[in-house]
């Protein structure tokens, strides 16, 4: 036996997330079943735990916020070969310059001070991804470390800076920053909902980096380096830069998604802002094929997940962390499914030819 490469299909590529997603749903109804939940139950509280109600909705769409921004870093790196594992460190960044600039610092109205905050936090995340991006390309340091340690010095130093300078002096003590002023608040989407206009952002961002991706000359350097480094500096496309503005956008994009936790939800900063939303992008990208657009549907998918197993362990007794079950199963099913969508075993015959 022997491994091939298939013919490239696109009704195959966008096939494969789509059932990965329903087989890690079936897959989850055997813990469910080992739990001693009614399945039919369990599901139905699931999708009403989603879909229920206008408060339902809108906490899935307030959960899939921040991720298709993190989605979103990881799968623009991804696509230039930049693993960018270091999303979460973005993300606290983003949020530390959010409160840094909206706290006060700057007194002016919200069509300045929410552009501001936005940008201050995009070019956080940005520095961040920068020197992992630098140290690859001077030394062929491995960004996949250089990224991932990075995540847990940013957390010490975030933690650092809410025990000290950003210490809110009315927080009785606890580890917060100062409020965000409301100039500096992103608007929310419904009234008396948390969804924002985070949300918004995203959507828009994905659409904008679908075109740069498949209609820039710029987007079809990123490809380039991506699929072959060694062949796209043959043809003249400068690497090192190519991997430094991929860096840069995908580290800003992280930074923003800390931003819309800050500025569009909590309104504070804390320790425990996220809940891991920076490695949940990855898999969030992985999901998407790194498109874009699919990540949309991915993120709301991971949401939908979380929200809906969160709802249906409070009604029946089981685990949430059923939840995380079903993202892992996922991305196993999507890994698997895109190796069988490019790669087929072919049968050796004696003679060396395949059957």
């Amino acid at each position: 036996m022997r491994i091939e490469p298939r013919a490239p299909s696109p009704l195959v590529n966008l096939a494969v997330p789509v059932l990965a997603a329903l087989v890690a749903l079936l897959l989850a109804a055997i813990p469910l079943a080992l739990a001693g939940a009614d399945l039919g139950q369990a599901f139905a509280l699931m999708w009403q735990g989603v879909f229920g109600s206008l408060f339902t909705v809108t906490e899935t769409l307030t959960r899939a916020a921040p991720l298709i921004l993190t989605g979103l870093a990881a799968a623009f790196a991804f696509r230039a070969r930049l693993w960018n594992i270091g999303g979460e460190g973005q993300l606290y960044l983003g949020a530390l310059a959010a409160v840094a600039v909206g706290t006060g610092a700057i007194s002016a109205p919200p069509a300045v001070m929410i552009p501001l905050v936005l940008l201050a936090g995009a070019l956080a995340g940005a520095l961040a991804m920068a020197l992992p991006a630098l140290l690859k390309i001077r030394f062929g340091a491995d960004e996949v470390v250089t990224t991932l340690l990075l995540n847990f010095v940013v957390l010490l130093f975030v933690q650092m800076m809410l025990e000290g300078p950003f210490k809110d002096p009315m927080g009785m003590g606890w580890p917060q920053s100062e409020p965000i002023v409301d100039a500096a608040m992103l608007p929310p989407l419904v009234e008396r909902m948390r969804l924002h206009a985070g949300l918004l952002i995203g959507l828009v961002l994905a659409l904008v980096l679908h075109v740069v991706l498949g209609r820039t000359a710029w987007g079809l350097r990123i490809r380039a380096v991506g699929e072959n480094p060694a062949a796209a500096a043959h043809a003249g496309i400068p690497v090192g830069r190519t991997l430094i503005g991929a860096a840069l956008v995908s580290g800003g994009l992280a930074g923003l998604a800390g931003v819309g936790e800050v500025a569009g939800l909590k309104g504070y900063l804390t320790a425990d802002l996220s809940p891991g939303y920076g490695y949940a992008g990855i898999v969030v990208a992985m999901l998407a094929r790194l498109s874009p657009l699919g990540v949309v549907a991915a993120a709301l998918f991971i949401a939908g997940v979380f929200v809906g197993a969160d709802s249906m362990s409070r009604a029946i007794g089981v685990s949430s962390y059923l939840a995380d079950l079903v993202v892992a199963i996922a991305l196993l099913t999507v890994l698997v499914g895109g190796f069988v969508s490019q790669y087929r075993l072919v049968r050796v015959r004696a003679g060396g030819e395949g059957a």
